[in-house]
């Protein structure tokens, strides 16, 4: 997968752009006045997978808060700013991390350069954020309508804003609810800025439907090397955004800090009941941050065969009661090795096998564990 050259810098401790590992973010749904609740929401998102955080601000009453959070966080924050040019900087002043704002409505030239030179002072990143609902009249009416052109146009006004303001540690977003469109738009800005881009599908929805439409679009664009941060947008609670994102991640092959549990679909010669040991595998693993592939297959036929890429696996061998429960007969089949009988809870004893494996025990047996 090739990699699009970008320039870098730090967002706090993490850093961004220049081909460094891409970062996960989503957003608090509290109030940001509650710093209690808004702390443990943004543990909690970090716990989920989550590299930054972004919180909105929206009035006076959202500052006296800021200074407590940059404080307590275990990842950076970002502040996410409309309209008010002094809020922005009340924020950077506190220790925000970095700013989210759009610098055509932030106020005159006057706003952008005192937040610009604000940002400059403490070292704070500015990410752009053009969503296709938020485009300019002028550029609407010069592509008759909202186009990828259009958005692009849109953020590299926006820039020039803050360039004019000395200002170049900026990070552009061009998101849509289109995932046709979004993947345009931050395709041509990949061709023609060298900024990072924060990738994601605005209004994806809900979960489900949205993580489809996420998948597609922020999977696509990652692909192609394009992405250097990227937030799943869905209705709700915002800790399934960062799961998602992980998995999409993971999925392109970008991270391998887990492992991956592989399941067939399953047929009529299913003789284990393969959701069930599945579902307790990736359940009780996932605690474990070690690249390796670990499959759970229905029969023998598509056991060391079709998953003969898994590290480690298991396999229905033959159900003795004729029924699909945990408690049976399976084959258990390492990478290199001939499968072995093994019989009785098949989830614990894969769950077993794999842990062995993590602590780097290798099998004392040719015919099974010892």
């Amino acid at each position: 997968m090739r990699v699009r050259e970008t320039r870098s810098f730090q967002i706090g401790n993490v850093p961004i752009g220049g081909g460094t590992p891409i970062t996960v973010q989503s957003m608090t749904t509290t109030d940001t006045r509650d710093a209690a609740g808004t702390l443990t929401q943004i543990r909690q998102l970090a716990h989920a997978g989550c590299d930054i955080v972004r919180v909105s601000v929206y009035d006076d009453d959202c500052l006296p808060t800021i200074t407590t959070l940059v404080e307590n966080s275990p990842v950076p924050l970002v502040a996410d700013i409309h309209f008010r040019a002094d809020l922005a900087v009340a924020a950077m002043e506190r220790g925000i991390h970095k700013v989210r704002i759009n610098p055509g409505n932030i106020g005159d030239a006057k706003g952008v350069s005192l937040v610009a030179d604000c940002a400059k002072m403490h070292g704070v990143p500015i990410r752009i954020g053009v969503n296709s609902g938020s485009i300019e009249k002028d550029i609407l009416h010069r592509y008759g309508g909202v186009t990828a052109r259009g958005m692009v146009d849109s953020a590299l006004g926006h820039a020039r804003l803050l360039e004019d303001a000395g200002f170049h540690n900026i990070v552009l977003s061009l998101k849509a609810s289109s995932v046709p469109l979004t993947v345009e738009a931050y395709e041509l800005a990949a061709k023609e800025t060298d900024y990072p881009l924060h990738v994601g599908v605005t209004e994806a929805g809900l979960v489900g439907s949205g993580n489809i439409k996420s998948a597609i679009g922020i999977g696509a664009l990652l692909l192609q090397g394009i992405g250097d941060t990227i937030r799943v947008s869905l209705t709700g609670d915002p800790l399934p955004e960062a799961q998602a994102a992980v998995d999409i991640l993971r999925a392109v092959g970008l991270r391998k800090d887990f492992v991956d549990v592989v399941s067939c679909p399953t047929c009529g010669r299913a003789g284990i009941d393969v959701e069930g040991i599945a579902a307790r595998v990736k359940r009780e693993l996932g605690d474990l941050r070690i690249p390796l592939t670990v499959a759970v297959m229905g029969c023998v036929v598509n056991g060391p065969g079709e998953a003969k890429e898994a590290d480690v696996g298991i396999a229905g061998g033959g159900n003795t009661e004729g029924s699909h429960k945990e408690k049976d007969v399976g084959a258990l089949f390492e990478r290199g090795l001939p499968p072995w009988r093994v019989e009785g809870d098949l989830a614990e004893i894969l769950i077993r096998r794999v842990r062995e494996i993590a602590q780097g025990k290798k099998l004392r047996g040719s015919h099974g564990l010892q």
